[in-house]
């Protein structure tokens, strides 16, 4: 599929959105962060559904120019990260700061964030050993190359991400019902390369439905 004309796959993708658009009785949303995919992304909605809201995740990390050209754009919902207080009952805004001194930051990929923080905090030996040496097939594991970080004098995680711009969006999603269309590509990495070959570009069974009917573009693509 990535090999196919731009044509061919921007009329993919459509039938891509129109199949979320109509299974969600227009009930969805363009996760848009302001940057090339994104941008593609929302004019290939809006083109069909020109009502359709972009959420706006406003981390306080983007360029200025970025959160400028974003929220410029009509109908466009800024959120930002919270995290909930038990005592107030509520959420509040969190910084950046906040985030990394309290969860920690994910000095490598996602993945291996977590396998290192699950292996510093789990109280399961059978977890840690496997994060450690892998499981049967020796899967699951702590790369031999970022071992060494198991000891680093710094909290390591993959939360950042998910307080940062996970978390704000599934508060939106709850609040509103609104299904998320995602402008990420299989080639980002391998995790949503798997992702799509087991998905599919509309994930409609999966603990949070989410569409992505870009992921089988290249990044010459988005650029053209």
């Amino acid at each position: 599929m990535q090999s196919l004309p731009l044509d061919v796959k921007i009329e993919m993708s459509k039938r891509r959105i129109r199949e979320w658009y109509e299974s969600y009785d227009g009930n969805v949303y363009v996760a848009f962060s302001g940057g090339i995919m994104s941008t593609v992304l929302l004019r290939l909605v809006r083109e069909l559904y020109p009502e359709v809201p972009a959420v706006f995740c406003d981390t306080g990390l983007e360029f200025p120019s970025v959160r400028e050209f974003a929220l410029d754009q009509s109908n466009v919902t800024p959120i930002y990260p919270v995290e909930y207080d038990r005592k107030t009952k509520q959420y509040n805004r969190v910084s950046f700061r906040h985030v990394i001194e309290k969860y920690g930051y994910p000095v490598i990929s996602k993945e291996q964030s977590s396998f290192i923080r699950e292996y510093r905090t789990s109280k399961s030996d059978k977890l840690k050993s496997t994060r450690l040496n892998g499981n049967a097939c020796g899967q699951g594991k702590i790369s031999e190359k970022w071992k060494f970080l198991i000891d680093a004098p710094f909290k390591i995680s993959e939360k950042c991400c998910f307080m940062m711009k996970k978390k704000p969006s599934h508060l939106y999603e709850v609040e509103t019902g609104r299904k998320p269309i995602i402008g990420t590509s299989a080639g980002e990495s391998s995790l949503r390369k798997s992702n799509w070959i087991r998905y599919g570009c509309n994930a409609f069974n999966t603990t949070r439905p989410t569409s992505r009917p870009l992921s089988f573009w290249t990044s010459d693509d988005f650029f053209q």
